[in-house]
């Protein structure tokens, strides 16, 4: 014998709600208190309640999907990986579900959106790995679509026109650098990215900022830069962001008088730490940085996963909002005994 299919009406009798009530908590969890959600999703569990989605769907009009890209793992220190895990856990409580999707660039991104939209009609997207002529988000804007990006609009005036959540590079590696002249280095170097990289020209910004405060000005290029008193001070160098080229831009600038090092990331960050026994801070808090105990940059990314969340949800469910939300996130340096 089939058991009894269970419905909204009794769940609503054993939290002792409306099927009204139930339905919020289902559809629209932010309009009722957490007392009454949690009591809800109690007998939810203890009933074992199944929400019939093509129903759902059909009575509201959305499919409760978000979808976001994998991102393409460098060099074992991907930390995309939390902040999925952290989007997917903020959705689910927000009566959302998460699908994944895989992209090699800008072009096969949008003729992914294409497919994803006819097969499962997602009601929003949660773009990372922004950059700068980023087409992407104009597709998505011309066909009216939801969508958040973990990543500044870069090149765009005032924080563009669109919603996106970010984590402040610069405020990091400003922290990380004063850090090191608060220790006495007054020769402090700094291994970035290639030129024209969003994140990594942001990055680079801090620790510029931080040491003109100080009174030692950077050269914009690859180029040893003085004190105001004319003495070698700091210096600079541009990577492709692996290991190896870390550690040879390391070796250049302690050879040419660097005392402590800055890194873009904790893969560059990694190699620098093989060039010589100089302080040296990543970014990122990579799993490898806590085992070997490199100083690093953590990202708030749970943080940063829910933001997005709570963006969509606006924008979703209490109409378009006057102007897009920027969320600009701080990083925290993790102090550890190579710095």
């Amino acid at each position: 014998m089939m058991p009894e299919k269970v419905t909204i009406a009794d769940v609503a009798r054993r939290a002792n709600v409306s099927r009204q009530t139930v339905s919020n908590v289902l559809n629209s969890p932010d309009l009722v208190r957490e007392e009454t959600r949690e009591r809800v999703r109690q007998a939810v569990e203890e009933l074992g309640y199944r929400v019939n989605q093509a129903a759902r769907r059909m009575r509201t009009g959305r499919s409760r999907l978000l979808a976001v890209r994998i991102e393409q793992t460098q060099d074992g220190m991907n930390v995309f990986d939390r902040f999925l895990h952290g989007l997917t856990e903020s959705a689910a409580k927000a009566g959302y579900r998460v699908i994944l999707y895989s992209a090699d660039d800008d072009q096969s991104e949008i003729a992914t959106f294409d497919d994803l939209l006819g097969a499962y009609e997602p009601d929003a997207f949660v773009l990372t790995g922004t950059h700068y002529g980023d087409v992407r988000t104009s597709w998505l804007a011309e066909r009216e679509l939801a969508f958040v990006t973990f990543g500044r609009p870069w090149g765009m005036p005032e924080g563009g026109d669109h919603p996106w959540v970010d984590v402040d590079g610069a405020a990091g590696t400003a922290a990380a650098t004063r850090h090191l002249l608060d220790a006495g280095h007054g020769r402090i170097g700094f291994i970035g990215w290639p030129e024209g990289s969003g994140v990594g020209d942001d990055r680079r910004s801090g620790w510029a900022r931080a040491l003109e405060a100080a009174s030692l000005t950077p050269r914009a290029k690859n180029s040893e830069a003085r004190t105001k008193d004319g003495e070698a001070g700091v210096l600079e160098r541009r990577t492709d962001g692996s290991a190896a080229e870390g550690e040879t831009a390391a070796r250049e600038l302690i050879a040419a008088g660097a005392t402590a090092l800055v890194c873009v990331s904790d893969s560059v960050a990694l190699g620098a730490m093989q060039a010589g026994p100089v302080p040296v801070i990543g970014f990122d808090d990579t799993p490898v940085a806590a085992a070997i105990g490199l100083t690093s940059l953590s990202q708030p990314l749970s943080d940063a996963a829910v933001r997005c969340v709570r963006v969509l949800t606006r924008l979703l469910e209490d109409d378009s909002p006057d102007k897009p939300d920027h969320v600009l996130l701080q990083p925290s340096l993790v102090i550890r005994r190579t710095a």
